[in-house]
């Protein structure tokens, strides 16, 4: 099979989805693989490197799309790129399916298929870890002076006391930013609803950290308090409720900051609007606001070797076995396929966008078999179904 892997056009994107070391693996194992030219160079990997690692360079996405029967990237397809899909053909990247009906409906149109890649993590994706680890850091310049914070040195100094910093979500995106403030001194407490997660959050630091069950009630008592909060939750699609509404930014200091790192429209936060890296931040109400939507993009060597060896299981396996059986040996994989040849097989983006679905193991005709389990992606369910 013929692998491409293209440049990523999204604004503000750096990083790979292959990294030379991913191309030498899969060219060894006997696929082509083709890289666009300059996919890599803004996460540090030039085009010498792919073809000294066997890759063959396409000068433009075109021929990527029209010769290549496994095609990925790492952000959603932009429009221009709607018209180079082709039936058949087998696309990998993070689509986030359920947010965006009109990608959704151009891969139905052009019956290819589509494996949504944050679904597909059997250990969490990298680019989690990235988020809440940069999303630290980017919280702690959100907290300078010359950027419109309070100006708070994170672990205090000698006669001025540190920051406290809230996270909300004890996932892999709210450990992962825990890691890095605790590290540096900061006096945090974690929220989260699994009282599980939470026991193990305080054993983890030595109960030097503090852990409360997420509630209005119980972010509303710590606000006033807090320099530094992060959003960390993944707020479920179409809950119209809010963890933080506008009026409890009236609770916090002038200077605080918010960094949203789960980023969501009409998500945990209802202040939130989407900021770029060129301008980062805005301020409500006297608060602070970070709220880039692509945090790992600024880290994009790290995050591309990452997540590349994350992925790369998928691909030899795709390659090898094609999307039946690979789909049938994994169920991470399986759950993330998105769209089948015009049917829709994600089962959030049914429930969100009203749209008929299908099982993928029903669709791929392997119901048979003895499957690869996997939990649901995401706990929002659909009995809106395609019957064959």
């Amino acid at each position: 099979m013929d692998i491409g892997i293209l440049k990523d056009i999204k604004n503000g994107e750096n990083r790979v989805i292959a990294t030379p070391a991913e191309v030498a693996t899969l060219t060894a194992d006997g696929s082509a693989v083709k890289v666009q030219r300059g996919a890599g160079a803004r996460a540090g990997f030039e085009d010498q490197e792919y073809e000294a690692a066997g890759a063959v360079l396409a000068d433009t996405a075109e021929e990527i799309y029209g010769t290549c029967g496994l095609v990925a990237k790492v952000k959603e397809f932009e429009p221009s790129e709607y018209g180079l899909l082709r039936e058949g053909q087998i696309v990998f990247t993070c689509i986030h399916p359920a947010a965006h009906p009109q990608e959704v409906q151009a891969l139905l149109d052009r019956k290819v298929i589509a494996f949504t890649a944050e679904d597909s993590h059997r250990y969490g994706s990298p680019n989690c870890e990235a988020a809440g680890k940069q999303g630290a850091l980017f919280g702690l310049e959100s907290m300078l002076t010359i950027n419109g914070g309070k100006g708070k040195f994170v672990s205090g100094l000698g006669g001025a006391p540190g920051m406290k910093v809230l996270i909300l979500g004890g996932g892999i995106v709210g450990q992962a930013a825990l890691s890095v403030l605790h590290a540096l001194g900061a006096w945090c407490t974690v929220m989260d609803i699994n009282i599980g997660t939470l026991r193990s959050i305080s054993r983890q630091y030595r109960e030097q950290v503090n852990t409360m069950i997420s509630t209005k009630e119980n972010i509303k008592k710590l606000l006033p308090e807090t320099d530094l909060v992060l959003n960390c939750v993944k707020w479920p699609k179409g809950c119209r409720d809010y963890l933080i509404d506008r009026p409890m930014l009236k609770l916090m200091e002038k200077g605080s900051v918010i960094v949203d790192i789960s980023n969501d429209d009409q998500g945990a936060i209802e202040s939130f609007h989407e900021t770029t890296h060129e301008n980062p931040r805005y301020i409500e109400e006297g608060i602070v606001h970070y709220c880039v939507g692509n945090i790992p993009g600024a880290i994009a060597h790290s995050t591309s070797i990452a997540y590349a060896a994350s992925v790369l299981p998928h691909f030899r396996s795709l390659a090898k076995y094609g999307v039946a059986e690979a789909c049938a040996r994994d169920g991470y994989l399986r759950r993330s396929l998105t769209t089948y040849k015009g049917y829709l097989t994600h089962e959030e983006t049914s429930a969100l966008q009203n749209r008929p679905w299908i099982r993928p193991e029903e669709i791929l005709k392997i119901t048979d078999r003895v499957l690869d389990p996997a939990p649901p992606a995401t706990v929002t369910r659909s009995d809106n179904y395609i019957r064959l």
